[in-house]
């Protein structure tokens, strides 16, 4: 679940999860399901339209939702080929799955009616040009939601200090203040943001934003995909 901007930042995330993406699943049980669980509890899902699974890795949240939403349509874009592979074995043949990275998603304007990330925003090189593709690609309305690692933990900033020391992949674990000015420099003035942990190590953090409330001060020419 996993993203990065430049070409330099890209080579180390490809080259690890590509590695660990037959044992990844299993490696971390514990992590995937209790994420993809407080993800999907702060979801507000209509019961029918597009939603976009953004560093979707191995699946498992496409496939809990495609099993709790059957009438969803599920789309996930990951930037390891291997995650993918893995995520093709578990979620129905149905849902999209597309080789991408969050600053560049290869999806035309106003796509989706949900955007929704889990555990990748801390690979992000640039989050606030990923934070801006995203609004692009969500339809007037719909909702964008963030759940990753919160700098407000003791635990997740001595974990981000030594994965920033030890592992190129890892760009920075935010607080929720840093959380708010990123999503404001990216347009959302408001944001609903919570704090909670999922066990005694690690405190998460689930930011919501609706696209109404975007305001076009960047002036951005919108990308349109043909493909």
């Amino acid at each position: 679940m996993l993203l990065g901007n430049n070409m330099a930042g890209r080579g180390p995330i490809v080259e690890k999860y590509s590695h660990l993406a037959l044992q990844y699943d299993t490696r971390w049980s514990f992590y995937v399901e209790a994420t993809t669980n407080a993800t999907i509890a702060r979801l507000l899902l209509p019961p029918t339209g597009r939603v976009l699974d953004v560093g979707c890795g191995t699946g498992a949240l496409l496939q809990k939702l495609g099993r709790r939403f059957p009438y969803l349509t599920l789309v996930g874009v990951d930037p390891v080929p291997e995650m993918l592979a893995v995520a093709r074995g578990k979620v129905p043949p149905d849902v999209e799955l597309c080789e991408g990275w969050a600053e560049d998603l290869p999806f035309r304007d106003n796509t989706f009616d949900t955007v929704v990330s889990c555990s990748m925003f801390h690979y992000v090189q640039q989050p606030v040009t990923a934070l801006v593709e995203m609004s692009r690609v969500l339809r007037p309305g719909g909702q964008l939601l963030i759940t990753d690692w919160c700098g407000d933990y003791l635990t997740c900033r001595v974990c981000d200090l030594w994965h920033r020391l030890f592992s190129p992949a890892h760009i920075q674990v935010y607080r929720e203040r840093e959380c708010r000015r990123l999503l404001k420099e990216a347009g959302y003035p408001q944001a609903d943001i919570e704090c909670y942990k999922i066990n005694w190590f690690w405190g998460m953090m689930t930011a919501k934003v609706i696209k109404e409330e975007v305001k076009e001060k960047w002036g951005i020419t919108m990308k349109f995909h043909t493909e």
